[in-house]
């Protein structure tokens, strides 16, 4: 593993702390409760983030789970939490009992790196680590920013570890309104969560939106003809990709029953589920769901997909797939597939940079055969398809790239370094827009869904 033992000194990219141009470089921890580096959703943000950071000058520290991943962190000072005479299990996703000691014991930890290391600040990702950070911020006095990914209203439920599924809701209720409010700033990924983060009375001044970047250049490299042949699928199959987690909550039984849908148009389509953390019960349920549907000879399900390997499944797809019909942050895997400049179906519910008829097809939410016919309209016209994914890669330029989004995320650090009680909107407005709610471009032309002197589909713009 290239990690970086706790003592290490930063590397040559941190050590550059120089006052030209007004430079000044930060000390900050990154709160991880999760295993790190992963290959998910949250862990993955938080790498590349803290990856630019460090990139751009400043010391990062992180401090996280015993469990990682073989996979890059130049330039990261990595601590992690430590139980005597306890080996930690598999690198899973959700609630468990391993996971409730590794955050209490996160708790000394970081107190002992916020003073060995002179921390300036604290950058908390998700819920247990802000509960941590809360806890060393009393205690050193640092300023605190929490990292809002999700809403436990929503997602808590969705483990089924707490029922009944009401009781649930009204924890992760409890959860969203006490959380956040430790912190001294609250960065969410979209502007959905804010709205929802200030109904339960966080003041909006203090709510940001920080959507993920994205790595446009390395997500757009792959080699689909490898990742066919290692699949043994033939280069003129018509692919459809889901990539990600298979928890209940990404709702991958709506993608089933869509494929069952698009395999009565075109019987030579193939689904396929590239799944990066394993999950043996829900692949098995899956597996049976998918023999009901009587499309088992249409469906491949690949497992412990590495994250080197991930250009070339999307390079590899005709269509890609987000079927999560709620998702109050930004689902990375919608990122991944825009970056990679292919066409998208997603529910209205994560289709967050989309904009129906315009970058992407996006079907109403829990809506199967919506999304069925948009999965079968991009099969089934290749110009289109194409349309769609460069218009989806070319609006995450200068918006959702790491380097934007981490000058902005360090703007906020020295804000908060000088002053907790008061952050400047114009300041910050160099990197950070206001909303990141995606809206046609005035001059944008009804012409411009015209193909072969026919409309593509009717034109849906969100608000905003």
């Amino acid at each position: 593993m290239s990690t970086q033992p706790a003592d290490a000194q930063p590397g040559p990219a941190a050590t550059a702390d120089s006052n030209a141009g007004g430079f000044k470089k930060i000390r900050v921890v990154m709160v991880a409760a999760c295993p790190f580096p992963a290959n998910h959703g949250t862990p993955g943000a938080i790498r590349e983030l803290a990856m630019q950071l460090a990139e751009q000058g400043h010391e990062v520290h992180v401090v996280a789970y015993p469990q990682s991943e073989d996979i890059p962190v130049a330039g990261l000072i990595i601590h992690r939490v430590r139980l005597p005479f306890f080996k930690p299990g598999p690198i899973t996703i959700g609630p468990s009992l391993e996971r409730i000691f590794f955050d209490i014991f996160m708790v000394p930890k970081l107190i002992q790196v916020i003073w060995q290391h002179k921390i300036d600040v604290i950058h908390a990702h998700n819920y247990e680590a802000n509960i941590a950070g809360a806890m060393a911020k009393w205690v050193t006095w640092r300023p605190l920013i929490y990292n809002g990914v999700t809403a436990m209203a929503d997602e808590l439920p969705s483990y089924g570890a707490i029922k009944p599924d009401g009781l649930a809701r009204a924890i992760g209720k409890m959860l969203d309104w006490v959380v956040p409010r430790m912190s001294n700033v609250i960065m969410v990924l979209s502007d959905e969560l804010k709205d929802y983060l200030t109904c339960l009375g966080n003041p909006a001044d203090k709510v940001l939106v920080v959507p993920p970047g994205v790595e446009m250049q390395w997500l757009s490299s792959g080699n689909g003809l490898q990742a066919r042949k290692k699949m043994g699928v033939d280069a003129d199959v018509p692919l459809v990709l889901y990539t990600g987690a298979l928890e209940a909550f990404q709702r991958i039984d709506y993608l089933l029953q869509a494929m069952a849908l698009v395999c009565q148009q075109d019987s030579r389509s193939l689904l396929v589920i590239a799944a990066n953390v394993d999950n043996n019960k829900a692949l098995t349920d899956y597996r049976k769901m998918v023999a009901e549907l009587g499309i088992a000879d249409r469906v491949r399900f690949v497992t412990s997909v590495a994250l080197d390997e991930l250009p070339d499944y999307l390079d590899a797809a005709t269509v890609t797939v987000v079927p999560r019909p709620s998702c109050p942050g930004y689902p990375i895997k919608l990122l991944n597939y825009m970056a990679a400049g292919k066409p998208v179906v997603s529910f209205a519910g994560s289709a967050k940079a989309l904009v129906h008829g315009y970058s992407g097809y996006i079907a109403a939410d829990h809506d199967v055969p919506d999304l069925a016919a948009g999965i079968s309209l991009l099969l089934a016209d290749p110009d289109v398809s194409r349309l769609l994914g460069e218009r989806a890669r070319q609006s995450l330029q200068g918006v959702f790239d790491w380097a934007t989004i981490a000058g902005g995320v360090a703007e906020v650090y020295r804000q908060l370094i000088r002053n907790r009680k008061k952050l400047s909107r114009e300041a910050l407005s160099i990197h950070l827009k206001s909303s990141y709610t995606p809206v046609l471009e005035a001059q944008t032309k009804v012409s411009d869904f015209v193909i072969d002197g026919q409309l593509v589909y009717p034109v849906f713009v969100k608000g905003g």
